[in-house]
């Protein structure tokens, strides 16, 4: 799939539905992501209101257990899109998303997540404020309700 189709209205949804709705909820809770970014696109310019809701839709995909590798989702679905030939960016938004960094920190894969640098921008923050104010089953959360959520990864090693 080119690059320029990731980034579309209709290639982005349609990568995440070919490997999150066997996951249940977690298509519920993308659908409610890409929905929220689609409204937050004021926040970001608007030559990059596409690559955020592209990026809302593959967020997660990192979740789809033929994408597996590390189990860091982040890591697993940039990945993937970077083998897709997606852009540098949509990769490094998906690789970034939510607390990635932290994340990343307990599982002991923050050398393999710093291959991907993290942008300092209105649209990533857009990703994650997207992301964080929806719950597991695509139900509108508070950022604080949220986290309170979010599993606790075990620390490889």
């Amino acid at each position: 799939m080119p690059s320029s189709m990731l980034e579309s209205p209709e290639g982005a949804p349609g990568l995440a539905e070919s490997f999150l709705p066997p996951l249940g909820n977690r298509w519920l809770h993308t659908q409610t992501v890409a929905e929220r970014a689609r409204k937050a696109t004021p926040a970001v310019p608007e030559q990059e209101r596409d690559l955020l809701v592209a990026a809302a839709w593959l967020h997660d995909i990192g979740y789809a257990p033929e994408l597996r590798d590390t189990g860091f989702r982040q890591l697993d679905g940039a990945r993937h899109l970077e083998t897709l030939g997606a852009t540098s960016r949509l990769v490094r938004l998906v690789a970034h998303h939510s607390g990635a960094a932290y994340e990343a920190e307990q599982r002991g894969l923050s050398a393999h997540l710093a291959v991907y640098e993290r942008e300092d921008s209105a649209l990533l923050d857009a990703l994650i404020y997207s992301d964080m104010t929806t719950g597991p089953a695509g139900q509108r959360l508070a950022f604080d309700e949220h986290i309170d959520e979010i599993p606790r990864p075990v620390r490889a090693g």
